[in-house]
């Protein structure tokens, strides 16, 4: 069976998603066409190479509309022949992408694939999609007519399902700060990067990380998600303790990856970071919403046939620190092989785009280990999740 080795995966900076964000300003198609352009100078492959160009965006409207992915294309000055398509599995979105690329690749539908995501939280805001309008419809509401329930809320209802005290979340949350500010000191995190022009200044770092948040200053913080409406409707909630400091960053970023067939890697001298080995997607209770992880990382498991302890290194996307820690706890993973380079409680969290980050960091930390297996796993909107088992060899 054909591997789908990866050549490269590349990403902007992350940057708060408001106006004094570093972003600020930069229009998503430029965004993501410079991740593009990076991913073939940098490999030195030919773009009329890539058979598809799939990027992940969650919020497709505005300047996100109109398939980001080919006007990203034609920006990037890729051929005009080369062909790209817009996805959207919400938080999931660029991993769905590499899913998608890479399982084009083992089928033999593809020799090269580049896979991406972006997304421009400042200046296309969460449910900019709605328009005022009711998105579900009547048989959904009769099938859950109580309505679904903020993602917040539901990290509420994990953190206190897994009796996560409201201090293990906020010492959670200053080890992803401290993790990630050691992380992005190191010349291999940097080396990922993709630099971005904006008005005359280069940004080339996360602007999220606070490496002088304090345990007292995130304990200081009120609950975010709390409501008299929610409190009622969930009395098992008996402390409330989800709050900025212990959730994801909205963000601007963007990122890609080049994915190619082993051989076409092994016969025009492409170097390969690791290899896209399984894949799993689930749907799960879009109450909980956000435990879809679980089941996603055991499904995988079961299909590879391994064990957690066969795993080296875990990427669980921090969406909440409650969310990471029932991961955790469940499957019984050590927190010395989950997140090790902190996660998008510090980094942020650039919806359709954020999947890049766990990608870049898992292949480098499993580098740094002299090779190894990885999950990546990411939950998703409306109770979903993808886990992709990715490994690296020492050579």
């Amino acid at each position: 069976m054909t591997r789908a080795a990866v050549v490269d995966v590349v990403r902007t900076p992350f940057a708060k998603g408001r106006e004094s964000g570093s972003l600020a300003g930069v229009h998503p198609v430029d965004l993501l066409a410079r991740c593009l352009t990076a991913i073939v100078e940098r490999s030195g492959i030919a773009a009329e190479y890539i058979d598809d160009v799939i990027i992940g965006c969650s919020l497709p409207v505005a300047e996100q509309s109109g398939n980001i992915a080919r006007n990203a294309v034609l920006a990037a000055g890729y051929p005009e022949t080369v062909p790209a398509v817009s996805i959207d599995r919400k938080c999931g979105s660029f991993q769905q992408s590499m899913h998608f690329a890479a399982q084009g690749i083992i089928s033999g539908a593809y020799d090269v694939a580049v896979a991406g995501g972006v997304e421009v939280m400042g200046l296309v805001p969460m449910k900019a999609n709605r328009m005022g309008k009711d998105e579900k419809g009547p048989s959904f509401h009769r099938r859950y007519p109580a309505g679904l329930i903020s993602q917040g809320v539901s990290a509420e209802l994990i953190a206190s399902r897994y009796n996560i005290l409201r201090q293990q979340l906020d010492e959670y949350s200053l080890r992803s700060h401290q993790l990630a500010d050691g992380a992005m000191k190191t010349t291999s995190k940097i080396a990922s990067m993709v630099a971005i022009e904006n008005s005359g200044r280069i940004v080339e770092s996360d602007d999220g990380i606070r490496p002088n948040s304090t345990f007292e200053a995130l304990s200081s913080l009120r609950p975010a998600f709390y409501s008299h409406e929610m409190a009622e409707r969930f009395p098992e909630i008996e402390e409330w303790r989800i709050t900025a400091g212990n959730s994801s960053q909205i963000s601007d970023g963007a990122g890609a990856g080049l994915i190619v067939s082993e051989d076409f890697a092994r016969e025009n001298g492409l170097s390969i970071k690791g290899y896209l080995s399984n894949f799993s997607v689930v749907g799960d209770d879009p109450i909980m919403m956000l435990t879809g992880v679980i089941p996603a990382t055991r499904k995988l498991l079961e299909r590879s046939g391994l064990e957690i302890m066969d795993i080296d290194l875990f990427e669980v996307n921090e969406a909440f620190a409650s969310v990471v820690l029932a991961y955790a706890k469940e499957l019984e993973v050590p927190l010395d092989r989950l997140n090790v380079s902190g996660g998008a409680i510090a980094y942020g969290h650039p919806v359709g785009a954020s999947g890049v980050r766990l990608f870049t960091q898992i292949f480098d930390d499993l580098a740094q280990r002299g090779g190894g297996r990885g999950v990546v796993t990411m939950c998703e909107s409306g109770g979903m999740a993808n886990a992709t088992l990715v490994e690296v060899t020492d050579g």
